[in-house]
């Protein structure tokens, strides 16, 4: 008998039972290997990257052109602003000469009055007779005077007396004169020193616009580098600038340093050693020495500092506005001692010293050659820091004796 046929239905449940079974799997095939980058490649890479190191080298050029820039710019407008401070201050100086002049002659001319009526009456005496005033002038100098005298029974006394009067009108007459020519002069001065402090304010007013251009312009370029090199160094912009700013600090440091170095090897001894005179009265250690008690440098810093964010503005002396010699003329104006508002003169009226010797409240002075070519003044108030009024853009700060330049002379007023 044959075996009954599976059928259809049955033969699908066992192929489905059959293939619910697990069985192992087997692994994934691996990943084919990496193929290595050509030459080609290598070179295409480093070519990308050359280019960029490059461009990361260019824009930090383009950069320190635009900070170049910018300080010159600087340069001029503070050399323009402290010009025109001190053709002022002239100007201020012929004037007050000026009024001493017009005093002195005036007081010339009241003692000659005086001597000519006292002359006049010495003729009188002498002669016996009346004389006006207005003939005393031609007499003083007729060649018959001495005739007249001879002429004149006017005894020794009233001689001596005569020759008194004659002198001191003759000498009282050349004062008064000399005296009328100095203050012609002096109002000739004045004169000239105004119309020199007016041209200084055009040319001052000029490069302070001139300045202000520029420092937006170089505002602008530098934030447009600093993005840019952000994106070639795949970093924020925030990164980029700190990195920048510390890339400026760095250099500034740097120059310090060269001129420190270059300070100590003036001042050094004949044997090469380290040279630093030492006053016994300094102290041993780098620290700042204090302020000398009551010498004002307290309420000098003080007050700088109190103007700390108020705005730069060539000529400005206050109260809301400053430029660098107006603030520290101020702010040593409330520690007690006056300074003109003139950078140069500041230096002139204090007392020269070195870095070395700085303390808090001395000036600190940047120059393009000898002290009468000063164009920036600060106050230092310590720890390496300075207050002053920078320049057109930028207020009134506290920042490192070595945010810019190098300074070049130092002075206690």
């Amino acid at each position: 008998m044959r075996p009954p046929r599976l059928g259809t239905g049955l033969s699908v449940l066992v192929l489905t039972a059959v293939a619910c079974i697990p069985v192992a799997q087997a692994d994934p095939p691996a990943d084919p290997p990496a193929t290595p980058p050509s030459a080609a490649d290598v070179r295409h890479a480093q070519d990308r990257a050359a280019a960029a190191g490059d461009e990361v080298v260019a824009v930090r050029r383009r950069l320190a052109d635009a900070a170049a820039e910018l300080d010159a710019a600087t340069i001029r407008a503070g050399r323009a602003a402290e010009a025109w401070n001190g053709a002022r201050w002239t100007a201020r100086l012929a004037r007050d000469a000026q009024r001493r002049a017009t005093a002195d002659a005036a007081s010339a001319e009241q003692t000659l009055a005086v001597h000519k009526e006292a002359f006049r009456d010495a003729l009188i005496t002498a002669q016996g007779m009346g004389l006006d005033l207005s003939v005393v002038d031609v007499l003083v100098d007729a060649e018959g005077i001495d005739a007249l005298l001879e002429e004149s029974s006017a005894n020794e006394h009233v001689q001596a007396l005569f020759d008194q009067r004659r002198e001191e009108y003759v000498a009282s007459s050349a004062a008064a004169a000399s005296a009328a020519d100095t203050a012609t002069a002096a109002a000739v001065e004045a004169d000239r020193a105004l119309a020199e402090a007016r041209a200084a304010r055009d040319e001052a007013r000029a490069a302070a616009r001139h300045a202000a251009i520029v420092t937006a312009r170089i505002e602008g370029r530098r934030t447009r580098l600093v993005r840019r090199l952000a994106r070639l160094q795949g970093v924020s912009v925030a990164v980029a600038r700190a990195h920048q700013a510390a890339v400026d600090a760095e250099a500034a440091a740097e120059a310090a340093a060269d001129a420190k170095a270059a300070e100590e090897a003036r001042h050094g001894q004949d044997d090469g050693k380290s040279s630093k005179t030492v006053d016994p009265a300094d102290p041993a250690d780098p620290a700042d020495p204090a302020p000398a008690p009551g010498d004002g440098a307290e309420a000098a810093i003080a007050f700088a500092r109190a103007q700390l964010g108020e705005p730069y503005e060539w000529g400005a002396a206050g109260p809301s506005a400053w430029d660098c010699s107006g603030l520290v003329a101020k702010a040593w104006a409330a520690g007690g001692k006056e300074l003109p508002h003139y950078s140069v003169a500041q230096y002139e009226q204090s007392t020269p010293i070195t870095r070395d010797q700085l303390r808090p409240g001395d000036l600190v002075f940047w120059a393009e050659g000898g002290p009468d070519s000063i164009f920036h003044v600060a106050l230092y108030v310590g720890g390496g820091q300075i207050v002053h009024a920078p320049r057109t853009g930028r207020p009134v700060s506290e920042e490192s004796i070595d945010y810019w330049r190098t300074p070049d002379f130092f002075a206690r007023p």
